[in-house]
């Protein structure tokens, strides 16, 4: 069973009408194998918030909460996932300005088919990120996002958007480290996966940015390994031998020796498979 509400600030159900003929009820749809929750008039409030509730954990799911997200794969280690829906200004800065804007909405949820779960894939984007940990995985963090604005939020590094020609507000939303020395980007993915290959693509909106020439990359058992780097504008892969890990961690970020203070990346992919 997959079960989708609408609550507030409160933790109450949203009540409303998902269609002028129908009556007022809770925000709410359920399923056994698919969820869909269709409204045609209501403007999401500060404060509100999407609860998905499923009756088995350790589940993998296919997610889209809104039309201007892309669908994600995101695996549930518990039951329970609650989603902040962005709705302040600040918040908007970092996707396109219709998202969770509309009166009208479309949510999905339906469990993940087991191709879609155990096939090679990039294990680390997930559109669905919140700057906060929410307890769904792959989740990316950092111990630096430039002024706190959410342009610049960990979370922009895998959200699967690649537009590096510029910086700031969507659609050039990266990660922006502040001019931290020690700046790093940790993606967990929630549980054991075994990886073999990562591509990052910097923010090259030069001669703003500048860029790194080494960086590393840490895994969860602490065995690190560096890759040299440049101002490409185009992905740039670090090759492996298979590895098992449950987190994956970019730092030891070398600048280049050039005027602007400004590195950045845009995103990070990780590929491999899930352990079972």
């Amino acid at each position: 069973m997959i079960k989708i509400e609408l609550k507030n600030e409160q933790g109450n159900p949203i009540i409303g009408k998902i269609d002028h003929e129908k009556e007022p009820a809770p925000f709410a749809a359920e399923g056994e194998e698919l969820a869909v929750l269709a409204i045609k008039e209501y403007t999401y409030e500060t404060g509100d918030k999407i609860v998905i509730t499923s009756d088995e954990a350790e589940a993998y799911f296919i997610v889209q909460l809104d039309e201007t997200l892309a669908p994600s794969l995101i695996y549930f280690p518990q039951k329970t996932w609650e989603y902040h829906i962005p709705t302040t200004k600040e918040e908007g800065t970092a996707s396109v300005d219709t998202g969770f804007r509309s009166k009208r909405h479309h949510l999905m949820v339906r469990k993940a088919h087991d191709f879609e779960v155990n096939n090679y894939q990039n294990l680390a984007v997930n559109s669905h990120d919140q700057k906060e940990a929410s307890g769904v995985f792959p989740h990316a963090y950092a111990n630096v996002e430039t002024r706190g604005e959410a342009v610049f939020f960990a979370k922009n590094a895998i959200d699967g958007k690649l537009g590096n020609l510029s910086h700031g507000s969507y659609p050039f939303a990266s990660w922006g480290i502040n001019q931290q020395k020690d700046a790093a980007l940790t993606i967990d993915f929630g549980r054991k996966v075994e990886i073999d290959w990562v591509r990052v693509l910097f923010r090259a909106d030069y001669p703003h940015d500048s860029y790194w020439t080494e960086i590393a990359l840490v895994f969860s058992d602490g065995e690190e390994m560096t890759a040299t780097t440049d101002n490409s504008l185009d992905f740039q892969e670090i090759r492996f031998p298979t590895k098992q890990t449950e987190t994956i961690t970019l730092t030891n970020l070398k600048k280049a020796e050039d005027e602007s203070p400004f590195p950045a990346l845009t995103q990070i992919e990780v590929f491999g498979k899930i352990v079972k």
